[in-house]
């Protein structure tokens, strides 16, 4: 009878390496990324702005058309604005510190602030400008050459202010939402200026204060955009809540975590490109203190996993029924 042959030993598993944490928690990774994609944005428009002014300023001068300086003018707060706005970002994305323990959110706040009273200030300022230039015409009309940069700028701009807003309500930057409205003010004054210019080309001497008419015009429609922005603005420096529709989902990620029983009360504020959340869980009373402070993280990492741009969560337990 031959010999059984030996068991075969299966070859020792390997476990596979393990992968060191990330150094970065994820809502401070995805802070980072809105901040860079905000900043990359601002600065193009920056450049733009910079590029534009200089156009502007020099066909306005050779070509005798006041409006068109004004537009360069104007241009070149946008590129102010666009060094405060790419400056609140850089901060707001700082992590958090021990003199700032709720992290810098809030320079992207103050700096969409700023930016919406900048805007408010170019509006009076070109209205003013453009006042005179009513009361005192100009001796020589505008130049037709004039017209085409104006075409420019309006394309340009347009692009600018669509590219910048929509980067601004992705990553939910105020400060992103107010700079686009400063190129979309801009794209207005230089329509305005065309306009202008084209009836004063047209109707001759008798119509050579129409670009300054057309600029007047536009003055309210980039002061009533201010307003709005700024009043926005202020709604996240004063901690105002998110929509209803974002404590609503904030509610029922947390209801529906293993263990809570109820929500109690749910307190939400912006922070910059962040929110930051205070909640009210109710758990069964008969739970231990361990098992009720599980729960407790549990809402929290549910919470800070969701799409919802949370930096980060205070989760108070409370009994059931109490």
């Amino acid at each position: 009878m031959a010999p059984e042959p030996p068991p075969t030993v299966p070859p020792p598993t390997v476990p596979p390496p393990t992968v060191p944490p990330t150094a970065v928690p994820p809502p401070a990774a995805r802070l980072n990324e809105a901040a860079g994609r905000g900043i990359r944005f601002t600065l193009w428009g920056l450049l733009a702005s910079a590029l534009l002014a200089a156009a502007k300023i020099l066909a306005g001068v050779l070509g005798h058309a006041y409006a068109l300086i004004a537009d360069g003018v104007e241009s070149l707060t946008d590129v102010f604005s666009s060094l405060v706005v790419s400056s609140g970002l850089r901060i707001a994305a700082l992590p958090p510190d021990e003199k700032h323990p709720f992290g810098h959110g809030k320079a992207e706040s103050l700096s969409a602030l700023f930016v919406s009273v900048a805007l408010l200030a170019t509006a009076a300022g070109i209205a003013i400008q453009s006042l005179r230039q009513i009361l005192v015409p100009a001796r020589e009309p505008p130049a037709p050459f004039t017209l085409i940069v104006l075409v420019l700028a309006i394309v340009t701009k347009e692009v600018m202010f669509r590219l910048l807003y929509r980067a601004g309500r992705a990553i939910g930057s105020q400060a992103v939402q107010s700079d686009a409205w400063h190129h979309r003010s801009d794209a207005i004054t230089s329509l305005a200026a065309f306009i202008g210019i084209s009836v004063a080309l047209i109707g001759g001497p008798k119509f050579v204060t129409a670009d300054a008419w057309a600029a007047l015009f536009a003055c309210g429609i980039i002061g009533a955009n201010g307003v709005g922005l700024f009043r926005n603005a202020l709604d996240d420096v004063m901690d105002s809540a998110p929509p209803p529709e974002v404590e609503a989902r904030i509610r029922q990620l947390a209801a529906a975590t293993p263990g809570v029983a109820a929500i109690e009360k749910c307190r939400i504020r912006r922070s910059g490109l962040s929110l930051l959340v205070d909640i009210h869980v109710e758990v069964d009373g008969q739970l231990t203190v361990r098992r009720g402070h599980a729960i407790a993280h549990d809402v929290k990492q549910a919470l800070l996993d969701a799409d919802l741009s949370i930096l980060d969560v205070t989760v108070h337990i409370e009994p059931a029924g109490g």
